[in-house]
């Protein structure tokens, strides 16, 4: 039987950010869906690693690629197989720390669904007929996480590590992925990514923006499918 196979939803997603690759790999291996739990990324990741198999593929999206890459460096002897999905390894700039405080009065002001909706339209989705339910379940996760939640997340989003030297020491196979209408993580971020990685592939979802899992379900599964079972060529 492969290898189980944990998914780490992104800020303020529970598991129906993954219900599609869920459905499509939970019949020929065990899928997890890992909370994300503790005051800071490091906290989060270790909470994961305790409640992990002894090994596994791990696939995060967002800020839960970001945990992926600190359970990387943390235990990489456990993790078989990485994605990395519209996330990015950067630690948070001061402008963008910054902007996450207003942010953070508003939702404590009990503004959340109204700051999710303004930090989602500049950057989140490509454009087309799925764009407005993708949105509708976002909305309906964030509220589900509450405001706690959002303000946790987001600090631990401030105080994030650079991981670059993380990813230029693995020696996981990772799959770097990325929608290419995400302008919050964008392409070159993702090239970068895999340029650093000695054993990566990097994968494109078209039509598709911060949430490939989503928005292009199918393409997403495909690629999973062809890294999870096949064997990879060592760049």
């Amino acid at each position: 039987m492969p290898e189980p196979l944990v998914l780490i939803p992104g800020m303020m997603c529970d598991a129906r950010l993954y219900w599609p690759q869920i459905v499509a790999f939970s019949a020929d291996r065990s899928v997890h869906v890992a909370p994300l739990v503790g005051g800071s990324i490091s906290a989060m990741a270790q909470n994961i690693l305790l409640g992990a198999p002894k090994r596994f593929s791990v696939l995060g999206l967002s800020m839960g690629g970001i945990v992926a890459m600190e359970m990387m460096n943390k235990d990489p002897g456990r993790i078989s197989r990485a994605v990395l999905m519209d996330t990015n390894p950067l630690p948070e700039t001061p402008q963008n720390a910054a902007e996450r405080e207003p942010q953070i009065i508003g939702v404590r002001n009990g503004r959340l669904i109204e700051v999710m909706r303004d930090m989602m339209k500049p950057a989140y989705l490509a454009p087309g007929p799925q764009r407005m339910d993708v949105l509708s379940l976002m909305m309906d996760m964030a509220e589900a996480m509450g405001p706690e939640c959002f303000v946790n997340q987001s600090r631990a989003l401030q105080r994030r590590p650079d991981q670059q030297r993380t990813l230029s020491q693995t020696q996981i196979p990772t799959l770097v992925a990325c929608g290419e209408h995400d302008t919050l993580c964008p392409l070159k971020r993702h090239e970068m990514m895999a340029e650093l990685i000695p054993n990566s592939v990097l994968h494109i979802f078209r039509d598709a923006g911060h949430l490939p899992t989503l928005e292009q379900p199918m393409a997403v599964n495909e690629a999973l499918r062809a890294f999870l079972d096949q064997p990879l060529v060592l760049r």
